[in-house]
């Protein structure tokens, strides 16, 4: 069994409050569970309205399903219009 975790941490430029911060990153959080099946939740910058991180996991039996599960996810947050990526993360359990 391998565990993965990945680290996305976000600018959210457009939002001017925490409550449309929220909005923004609850949309891709149900987004990222529902098209690749895995667990999110945001794990810090909770407080602050442009910042997110947010953290993804998932388990598997091949770390080249995570891995590549992963970079899909990298590449799908890289084209929402309402959040940059910063930079990601990725560790293997």
């Amino acid at each position: 069994m391998v565990i993965g975790a990945l680290t996305l941490d976000l600018m959210v430029y457009e939002s001017r409050s925490l409550k449309e911060k929220r909005r923004a990153i609850q949309s891709i959080k149900s987004m990222l569970r529902s098209r690749f099946e895995v667990s999110v939740a945001e794990t810090d910058h909770a407080n602050s309205h442009k910042r997110c991180t947010l953290g993804v996991a998932m388990v598997s039996t091949d770390q080249r399903v995570i891995h590549g599960r992963f970079d899909k996810i990298v590449d799908f947050v890289r084209t929402k219009g309402t959040v940059s990526l910063l930079s990601y993360e990725r560790e293997l359990f």
